[in-house]
């Protein structure tokens, strides 16, 4: 009776510590790549195992990729074909001068 006892406890509380070092990593990671660290960790404990995988995805989003010529933090890169092209944002006075051209 005992042995059938301590199977019920650790087929129990495996899966729960295993719950708690998930949602515990994601709490402590989190907030190195700027995501809430609570948002993550409920998630993590709460859907179990998806909910953590989850988290290890967009952690991966969000981590920048020095090589990763799509991701621009300064703005956009124009085009040497296209650096000529007028602006959406200039004032139609200016467009007009360069029509009349």
């Amino acid at each position: 009776m005992d042995l059938a006892l301590l199977d019920t406890v650790l087929a129990i509380a495996i899966p729960v510590v295993l719950l708690v070092s998930m949602a515990g990593y994601a709490y402590v990671n989190a907030p190195k790549h700027g995501m809430s660290p609570e948002k993550w960790a409920a998630i993590s404990f709460f859907i179990p195992l998806f909910g953590f995988f989850a988290y290890l995805f967009e952690r991966e989003e969000r981590t920048r990729d020095p090589n990763d010529r799509e991701m621009f933090t300064d703005g956009f890169e124009i085009h040497k074909s296209r650096a000529d092209d007028i602006s959406l944002n200039e004032p139609e006075e200016s467009t007009k001068n360069e029509r009349e051209l």
